[in-house]
C-alpha cells in the first residue's frame, strides 16, 4: 500500500500546503491512522512526540472542513474543530503547524492559552469566524464561562497528550468541556497519548465512538543520532561539573533539564550571576515571557536553556547540540522526550546525564525503557 500523501486524495489546497512543506511520504502513524480518520472514524493513537501525530490529526480535520464548507448561518465564537493540549508550548506548536497547512485556504485558527492577555485573545474572536480552536483546558473554561465560546457546533474534537493532561490534573476541566460539545455520535473525536494507561483507555471509552486503535512503537526509543553519556557525580559537585562541560564541550545550544521549578530557578540564578547567556522555562512564567525567552534561544541570543519537563515539552528548536539531565527524570518517558531535543533533523547530538546519590536508582528503569544499557563514567576529580 502506498505511503505517499498523493494516495490519500486530499483536498487540493491541503495537498498543495503539504507539498510546499516538502512532505511526500507519510510517517508510520500517519499511514496507519489517516485512511480511517479521513473516512470519518474516531481514533485513539499511541505515539511519542516527533512521530508526525500532529500533522496526522490536523490533516484529518482540515481536509474534512474544506470538503464540507458550512452553508447555513455562522456565529462568532463557534469553532468547527477543537484541539486541546496540556501545555502552552505544545498548543503554540500545533497552531504553527496548522497555519502551515492552512496556507492556501481561508480557514482560520485561533489559540487560547493561559498566561496571555485575556482581552487580546477575546479580540481574536471579534475578527472573524473560528474554524480551528487550539486551547489549553483552563483558559478554554474561562472563555466558556464568559460565554465567549460555544461548543455546540463542533464537528471535531482532538485531545492531544491525554496522559499528560491526566498527570497535570486537567481531566475535570476536560470533562466539563466535553459536556458542552455535541454527543460523541455527532462529532468525530481523535485522542493521542504516549501511554495507554487504564485511565486513558477509560476516558477514550467515555469520549470516543467505536474508535479504531493505532499504536506506534518507536523503532528505537532514542535516536541513534544522540550519543548518550551518564556521569556519576555527587550532588554537591553537579554545578562544578556543569560549568566544566560548558567550558570544554563544543556546545552550540544546550538544554539543561531539572525536575522541579526551584531547581531550575536556583541554577538559572547561579549561572546568570556568572554572566552565562542563560534563560529558563518554567510553569510559573507568563506566556509572553516564555515566548520571548524561547525566541532568544532559537536565535542564539541565549546559549543555555534550563527547563522543567512540563515547560520543555513540545519545544522544537534547531541546533540544540547538547542536552544535560541535571537531575534524572522521575518518568522514563521524560528521559526519551528530553534527549529528543537534540540530534534532530539528521544532525548529531549529545545527551549527558548526572547520576548522584539521590537518583541513580532510576537508571535501571531508564535502561529498560530505552532497551539498552547506558554507559556510566566516573570522572577524575568528581
Amino acid at each position: 500500500m502506498s505511503t505517499g500523501f498523493d494516495s490519500l486524495n486530499l483536498h487540493p489546497a491541503l495537498a498543495q500546503a503539504i507539498a510546499d512543506l516538502g512532505f511526500t511520504r507519510m510517517t508510520p502513524i500517519q499511514h496507519k491512522v489517516l485512511r480511517f480518520t479521513l473516512a470519518g472514524h474516531d481514533a485513539i493513537g499511541r505515539a511519542q512526540t516527533g512521530t508526525g501525530k500532529t500533522a496526522a490529526f490536523l490533516i484529518s480535520v482540515i481536509n474534512d472542513l474544506l470538503n464540507h464548507p458550512i452553508e447555513d448561518q455562522r456565529y462568532r465564537g463557534e469553532p468547527r474543530a477543537l484541539i486541546m493540549a496540556p501545555t502552552r508550548e505544545l498548543a503554540l506548536q500545533i497552531e504553527k503547524d496548522a497555519r502551515d497547512l492552512l496556507k492556501h485556504t481561508s480557514l482560520r485558527v485561533v489559540t487560547l492559552l493561559g498566561g496571555v492577555d485575556y482581552d487580546k485573545q477575546r479580540a481574536q474572536l471579534d475578527k472573524g469566524f473560528v474554524d480551528l480552536l487550539v486551547a489549553t483546558p483552563g483558559r478554554l473554561i474561562d472563555f466558556l464561562e464568559q460565554q465567549e465560546i460555544w461548543l455546540d457546533r463542533l464537528e471535531f474534537v482532538v485531545i492531544d497528550e491525554a496522559d499528560r493532561l491526566l498527570d497535570m490534573g486537567f481531566i475535570p476541566s476536560v470533562k466539563r468541556i466535553m459536556r458542552k460539545a455535541p454527543q460523541k455520535t455527532d462529532r468525530q473525536t481523535l485522542m493521542f497519548s504516549a501511554t495507554f494507561s487504564y485511565d486513558v483507555l477509560n476516558l477514550a471509552q467515555q469520549w470516543l465512538f467505536e474508535p479504531i486503535t493505532v499504536e506506534i512503537e518507536p523503532e528505537h526509543k532514542t535516536s541513534s543520532q544522540v550519543e548518550q553519556r551518564v556521569y556519576i557525580v555527587s550532588r554537591r559537585d553537579k554545578e562544578r561539573l556543569l560549568k566544566d562541560i560548558l567550558a570544554t564541550e563544543p556546545i552550540d545550544k544546550v538544554m539543561v533539564f531539572a525536575n522541579r521549578r526551584d531547581q531550575v530557578r536556583k541554577l538559572f540564578d547561579r549561572l546568570k550571576e556568572q554572566n552565562y547567556k542563560v534563560g529558563m522555562l518554567s510553569g510559573e512564567m507568563s506566556q509572553d515571557k516564555r515566548i520571548k525567552t524561547l525566541d532568544q534561544f532559537k536565535h542564539g541570543k541565549l546559549q543555555i536553556m534550563i527547563a522543567t519537563d512540563v515547560a520543555g515539552r513540545g519545544i522544537h528548536v534547531d541546533g540544540v547540540s547538547h542536552v544535560i539531565n541535571y537531575t534524572l527524570p522521575d518518568q522514563a518517558d521524560d528521559y526519551v522526550h528530553r534527549i529528543g531535543r537534540t540530534g534532530r533533523a539528521g544532525s548529531q547530538g549529545v545527551s549527558i546525564s548526572f547520576a548522584c546519590e539521590d537518583d541513580s536508582f532510576q537508571l535501571a528503569d531508564l535502561e529498560k525503557a530505552i532497551g539498552k544499557k547506558l554507559p556510566l563514567q566516573r570522572l577524575e576529580g568528581y
